[in-house]
């Protein structure tokens, strides 16, 4: 039972855990033990409440594929449980990142004194150019 929140979790049948090969460096004992973890959790089929549903399939996350289907490949650890302990960990971040909604953003104008400073610096800098151009001879 993954716990999301005080009154939401997932039953464990819902979560596809898999062993595969792990990628990359690690010496003799990567060609021979299965110790990432490859993890799917399908978002439509699943019991949670449909507010998660729809904001885990509005976010743009490459792990989430078209079909609503979240894939995660944990391959961090040497050992198969502190991968699927670190791919639950992830599952569970992902979820309760869609919960929280952002703030909405007022528009403000800028401070007089913060135009006066962005046109000051600019003519500033205009005056470098000009000291930059051809020395007249007269």
């Amino acid at each position: 039972m993954l716990t999301i929140s005080l009154n939401v979790s997932i039953p464990d049948y819902e979560i596809e855990l898999s062993a595969i090969r792990a990628q990359g460096a690690g010496g003799q004992n990567v060609n021979k033990v299965s110790s990432a973890i490859h993890l799917r959790f399908d978002i439509n089929a699943s019991s949670l409440p449909d507010f998660y549903k729809q904001r885990l399939l509005i976010i743009r996350d490459r792990r989430i594929s078209k079909e609503g289907v979240i894939v995660i490949k944990a391959q961090k650890f040497r050992t198969q449980e502190k991968n699927r302990e670190d791919a639950l960990e992830r599952l569970q971040l992902l979820i309760k990142s869609a919960a929280v909604q952002q703030k909405a953003r007022r528009t403000t104008k800028p401070t007089r004194s913060s135009k006066k400073r962005r046109l000051d610096s600019k003519s500033q800098r205009g005056k470098t150019k000009v000291l930059r151009g051809r020395v007249s001879e007269e």
